[in-house]
């Protein structure tokens, strides 16, 4: 496989050739539209993703070490299908609407003014996870480790606190009815 390092590509260079399979290091993609690409086996470490599309692309065993997110549609990744050795990653301004986080670690994650609408976070670790100013309408939290994470400006999340380990997650008191769903009470302000 060959090793690409410190590189950037734009858009217009993907639309002129195929992004090759390889390993890339401390590369950088902007505006680049990686939508319903097979990125299988590819590896991607300390590498930044600026403005690009890469919805419905495929992910079986692709490393993602150390990935900024910023301003990218991500529509239905299958995150969960990816290398879970050393996956780190980090998203600011993202779509990341309908992907799956099914039973990955995620400790630490940072999740910046993100629409996670319908995303699957069941039996994901995510401790000290930081979802600011999230919309986590319909998002799936279910035997999840939500220890010390951070919904404080998230809105629109729905977690039963006996089905998930929540010790000293922090939450904001307008966001206590996202707490409170499974009991079916009208919450006033």
């Amino acid at each position: 496989m060959q090793y690409l390092e410190d590189l950037t590509f734009s858009g217009e260079d993907i639309k002129k050739a195929a992004l090759e399979k390889a390993e890339y290091e401390g590369c950088t993609f902007q505006f680049c539209d990686l939508s319903n690409m097979d990125l299988s086996d590819y590896k991607f470490s300390n590498c930044h993703f600026k403005s690009c599309n890469i919805s419905m692309a495929k992910l079986h065993r692709t490393a993602l070490r150390d990935i900024k997110f910023v301003d990218c549609k991500l529509l239905g990744l299958h995150f969960d299908q990816a290398n879970a050795f050393g996956l780190s990653l980090y998203f600011e301004r993202c779509n990341l609407n309908h992907s799956s986080f099914f039973q990955c670690s995620l400790k630490k994650i940072q999740f910046k003014h993100c629409q996670l609408q319908e995303v699957d976070f069941i039996e994901a670790d995510l401790s000290s996870a930081l979802f600011d100013a999230c919309d986590l309408a319909y998002s799936k939290f279910e035997r999840s480790i939500l220890e010390k994470a951070d919904f404080r400006t998230a809105f629109h999340y729905q977690i039963d606190p006996s089905m998930n380990k929540m010790k000293k997650a922090r939450f904001s008191l307008m966001g206590l009815a996202g707490l409170l769903h499974q009991f079916d009470l009208e919450i006033s302000e």
